[in-house]
């Protein structure tokens, strides 16, 4: 399995935990000339947008570490288009990180509004 493969398969494995805790999956593998946004989901009335990043193990850190300033700037402008082009501006929005790590019984790790 290759590392875009590992990577969808982590986001899957997302999907299905935020499904089992009630959202409602809107988007997956958004992508606009800005980025892309691995999943958005409605929280009740919450829009949020997703960051999923998938490890085998913590050998080399945590896996939300790797959502940096940068990266994280990269999603909120993303959103901002989401948001215009789905004319979803109303809403109110929060950035969530989901770490998976294959390798474990409980593999996902939710960091609720994990950025702003």
């Amino acid at each position: 399995m290759n590392h875009i493969q590992y990577g969808s398969r982590g986001e899957e494995i997302a999907r299905d935990y935020l499904v089992h805790k009630g959202y409602e999956i809107l988007d997956q593998n958004y992508k606009n000339s800005l980025g892309e946004i691995d999943i958005v989901a409605m929280d009740g009335l919450t829009l949020v947008f997703v960051e999923v990043k998938t490890r085998r193990s913590r050998a080399y850190g945590y896996a939300f570490e790797a959502v940096d300033e940068r990266k994280q700037e990269k999603i909120r402008k993303t959103s901002l288009l989401y948001l215009q082009e789905k004319k979803l501006t109303y809403l109110q929005c929060r950035f969530d990180v989901v770490e998976v790590y294959t390798n474990e019984e409980n593999p996902c790790h939710h960091f609720i509004d994990a950025f702003w």
